[in-house]
C-alpha cells in the first residue's frame, strides 16, 4: 500500500521554534522509577513519535504534558511557559492548547457521535446551537464521519470511534495533539487511514503532534523525529531513517521485535549510526 504523502509537511515546522520543552523529568510511582531524567524538545508543527516497550512510561509522559500528573523533579514548558506547579485554573487554560486522542477513544457511551464531539465546546462555554452544529459538522467532515453524527458509539466501528475521538480532539482548534496508541487494535487498512488523518491534521491545521505507538509501520509513515524511551530516559532521538539504519543492537532489537533474551544480548551496546545524543538537542 502506498505510504501517506509527507512532502507537503515542512512549512509548518520550518522555523524550528520549540513549542514543548521537557528537561530532567523524573517520576516514581511507589518504589518504581518510571521517568528518570527525560529531556525532549519538540518543534512547532512537527510530528514527534515516542516508542518504547510496554511499561516504559510513554503514556505517563503524555499525562505530564497535559498536567494530569506532576513530576517529582524537572521542568515542562509549553510555548515557553512553565507548567509544573502552576495553579489548576491556569493549567486549565493551557490545556485548551492541547487536544488528546486517548488509546480507547474514550467516547461517552450515552452521547451520540455529534454530542461527543460538541462536548469540549460546550464545556468551554459555547452554547449557540448553530455554532455548535457548524463546528461539529466541519470536524466530522474532516474525518469522513458527517453521515454518522446521530449514531451512538456502540453502533460504529472501532476505526470510526477513533476518528470521532480525533474530531473531538481538534474541535477546539488546539495547537498540539497528543495521540496515545492511535492505531492500537485496528486492522492494517484502518491503521493506514488513521496515519493519513494524522498527516492531514498536520498539513491542514499545522498542529504539533506527539504520537505514542508500538506500530513501527506507523512510525515510518508519520514521524518527523522518533524518540525511543528506555529505562526512564530518551535512549534514541532521530529521524525514521536514522532509526531504521541505526547499528545499535538495542534499537534494532526493538524495531525488529526481538526480546533482549532473544538473538544475543543488549549488554555492551554503544551508540551507532543514527543515535543522536540526548544533549544537546537541536535548536
Amino acid at each position: 500500500m502506498e505510504s501517506p504523502d509527507k512532502t507537503e509537511r515542512q512549512p509548518c515546522a520550518e522555523n524550528g521554534e520549540m513549542v514543548i520543552e521537557v528537561k530532567g523529568l523524573k517520576k516514581k510511582i511507589g518504589s518504581q522509577v518510571i521517568l528518570d531524567g527525560v529531556d525532549l524538545s519538540i518543534r512547532r508543527g512537527e510530528t514527534m513519535v515516542i516508542i518504547g516497550q510496554s511499561g516504559e512510561g510513554k503514556s505517563v509522559l503524555l499525562k505530564h504534558l497535559v498536567g494530569l500528573m506532576t513530576p517529582d523533579e524537572g521542568s515542562i514548558k509549553i510555548d515557553g511557559e512553565e507548567i509544573v506547579g502552576v495553579p489548576e485554573r491556569r493549567m486549565s487554560a493551557i490545556r485548551k492548547k492541547i487536544g488528546v486522542l486517548f488509546q480507547d477513544g474514550a467516547l461517552f457511551d450515552s452521547m451520540t457521535v455529534a454530542e461527543n464531539v460538541a462536548f469540549p465546546l460546550q464545556e468551554s462555554g459555547i452554547k449557540k446551537r448553530q455554532e455548535l452544529l457548524e463546528r461539529v459538522t466541519h470536524a466530522l467532515s474532516l474525518m469522513g464521519l458527517e453521515a454518522h453524527m446521530a449514531k451512538m458509539p456502540i453502533n460504529i466501528s472501532g476505526g470510526m470511534r477513533k476518528r470521532a475521538a480525533l474530531a473531538r480532539a481538534i474541535i477546539t482548534q488546539p495547537e498540539c495533539i497528543l495521540y496515545d496508541e492511535p492505531t492500537s487494535g485496528l486492522d492494517p487498512v484502518v491503521s493506514d487511514s488513521i496515519d493519513r488523518l494524522i498527516l492531514r491534521m498536520q498539513k491542514e491545521l499545522c498542529v504539533t503532534s506527539i504520537v505514542v505507538t508500538h506500530d513501527m509501520r506507523s512510525v515510518q509513515h508519520v514521524a518527523d523525529r522518533v524518540a525511543y524511551l528506555k529505562k526512564g530516559k530518551i535512549y534514541f532521538l532521530g529521524t525514521p531513517e536514522e532509526l531504521r539504519n541505526s547499528t545499535d543492537q538495542v534499537v534494532q532489537n526493538f524495531i525488529q521485535g526481538v526480546s533482549e533474551n532473544g538473538n544475543g544480548s543488549n549488554s555492551g551496546v554503544s551508540n551507532g549510526v543514527g543515535l543522536t545524543p540526548v544533549s544537546p538537542q537541536p535548536n
